[in-house]
């Protein structure tokens, strides 16, 4: 009897009331992987406080339509957004993502844009910046690592002005830190390398204006004749190079100029060979007077002699496909600076920009930036602006790809249609939706469901 009375001690709860504790846990936990969800597994989403009215346009009864006091915490998560893959791996993957799709549509065709644009002619153009000194680099030739900097005469080892030793006969490997470090740190041009960083973009405002000319030039017709007969369209993406200065990687692609919206390939002899040559000729043709910052001097800037120029191909072997620009620039879209140490943000104030712990290259360019009047993009080592921009009409834009996502989500959500508080099929002439938001703070807040919906949401990322 006892044991038997033992036995039915065992299936009773060792404490009251856990069963609906553990049932409340788990109804949490549903609801946080909801939201991790909706913000698509957002590392650091931004908390919002508020909620949605319904206001009969006919009546004037409002009704409330979405609240957060519902929700975890009383707060909506709502993605950041921030493109760096070392802030937001969830967020930089769908800009990725978008960045992909837009160029590809760019170069074969897709909801805008007809199938035909694969035909035209298209180059991937890289433009670089000029030298401002000596830097540890590493060249290939046919497969084989050369040597960084040697010097065989021992009196032009050494630089005339400081004594540092300017050879490097080392086969530096692709990850070695002393990539883009200059052998003479006090010989280096910082000023030049930040305002070329700061006024990259009105470089390149001028390299499109001189390829018309170029093309017309090698054309044999005149600007104007040129403007009736091809368009020059493009997306250009900027990347670091090891040494902290910027240069673009651009895709190129020649229309037939019309005025109805139409996308048609240009008349004969305007070949990929013709555009690969103006681009090289335009390149080296352009430049701008910029001011050295607050300084009150000027400089000539140019891009650098190093132009690359690939014709793009729909897919033969042993020459450049579309796919593979594609993922390329979709690549180095999310990447930035890669420096230990440099930071993602906004600098506030000197002090910050002293208390940085990384390379001295890299604070010197981010001191130089920011003695220079730069100190908006000190952090970006003096360069601002988007990483990515295009032509109006190359292909379709971030905005009409975020507009497809919601559509998608909603369809998802709603499969048999959203409803208003009414019961209706939401109808925007017949119901007026007014969001009211606040701002909340940013990142998750602690929970035992939000640290196991964390977990959920990270092996989503890695699958």
């Amino acid at each position: 009897m006892s044991r038997a009375r033992r036995v039915h001690s065992h299936t009773r709860p060792r404490f009251p009331g856990l069963a609906g504790l553990v049932s409340a846990q788990a109804e949490d936990f549903t609801a946080w992987e909801r939201q991790i969800s909706t913000a698509g597994a957002c590392t650091h989403p931004i908390r919002l406080r508020g909620g949605t009215t319904a206001i009969d346009r006919a009546t004037g009864e409002a009704r409330t339509a979405y609240t957060t006091a519902t929700e975890p915490g009383g707060v909506l998560h709502v993605a950041c957004g921030n493109r760096r893959e070392s802030v937001c791996p969830s967020c930089s993957g769908t800009y990725k993502r978008d960045t992909r799709h837009i160029i590809l549509e760019g170069l074969q065709g897709g909801s805008t844009l007809p199938a035909s644009v694969a035909e035209h002619p298209c180059v991937f153009a890289t433009l670089t910046a000029p030298g401002f000194g000596p830097v540890h680099s590493r060249r290939e030739r046919n497969g084989v690592v050369l040597a960084c900097n040697p010097r065989r005469d021992a009196s032009k080892r050494a630089c005339r002005l400081h004594g540092h030793d300017v050879s490097c006969p080392v086969r530096h490997a692709k990850d070695d830190p002393r990539l883009g470090r200059p052998l003479c740190p006090d010989c280096y041009d910082y000023e030049s390398a930040v305002v070329f960083n700061a006024n990259a973009s009105k470089l390149w405002r001028r390299f499109i204006t001189y390829l018309p000319r170029e093309l017309a030039s090698l054309g044999g017709v005149t600007q104007r004749e040129l403007k009736s007969l091809i368009k020059a369209r493009f997306v250009k993406v900027s990347e670091y190079q090891a040494r902290g200065v910027i240069h673009y990687h651009a895709i190129i692609r020649l229309d037939l100029a019309t005025d109805d919206g139409t996308y048609a390939p240009p008349p004969d002899g305007w070949t990929a060979d013709v555009l690969a040559a103006a681009i090289t000729a335009a390149s080296r043709s352009a430049s701008i007077v910029a001011d050295v910052g607050n300084t009150g001097r000027t400089l000539r800037l140019r891009f650098g002699h190093q132009v690359d120029t690939r014709i793009i191909n729909r897919g033969t072997a042993g020459l450049l496909t579309q796919d593979a620009v594609a993922n390329y620039i979709a690549k180095y879209v999310t990447k930035t600076a890669d420096v230990p140490g440099l930071p993602a943000y906004r600098l506030r104030s000197f002090a910050e920009v002293r208390a940085l712990r990384c390379p001295p290259h890299t604070r010197r360019m981010i001191e130089t930036a920011w003695l220079l009047g730069y100190g908006r993009w000190a952090h970006q080592l003096g360069a601002g602006g988007h990483p990515v921009t295009k032509s109006r009409r190359f292909s379709v834009t971030y905005a009409d790809k975020r507009h497809e996502r919601r559509v998608h989500r909603k369809a998802q959500r709603y499969p048999d249609g959203e409803l208003d508080p009414w019961g209706r099929q939401v109808d925007d002439s017949l119901v007026l939706f007014v969001g009211d938001w606040h701002y909340a703070g940013s990142g998750y807040q602690a929970s035992d469901a939000h640290f196991l919906a964390l977990m959920s949401a990270d092996s989503a990322r890695q699958r």
